[in-house]
């Protein structure tokens, strides 16, 4: 990953997975799976303008900003992938099927 981790990094991530595992009983992977896009889009947009003194600053550095989210979530997408195809009967084990 591109972005340095704090010492509770992974908890945080680990709070936010334990809520959408929670959500599994109600509604289906796919749609537990969107709204927390949906939610991390939503936060990072907030954290976006907090770094602006206005709407117009904002919009200016939008392209910008778009590519780095982009950039970051790829590469956490691409480090989560391949530690589930290295690990894919550990993680998957369905107990016998």
């Amino acid at each position: 990953m591109t972005i340095d981790t704090d010492n509770d990094f992974y908890n945080r991530a680990d709070a936010v997975i334990h809520l959408a595992n929670d959500q599994l009983a109600e509604v289906s992977r796919g749609k537990v799976s969107a709204s927390c896009m949906y939610a991390s889009s939503r936060f990072s947009a907030w954290v976006s303008a907090c770094g602006f003194k206005s709407g117009e600053d904002m919009a200016a550095a939008k392209q910008e900003t778009i590519e780095y989210f982009v950039k970051q979530f790829r590469s956490m997408l691409e480090e989560n992938l391949d530690d589930y195809i290295d690990n894919f009967i550990t993680y998957m084990d369905r107990k016998g099927g």
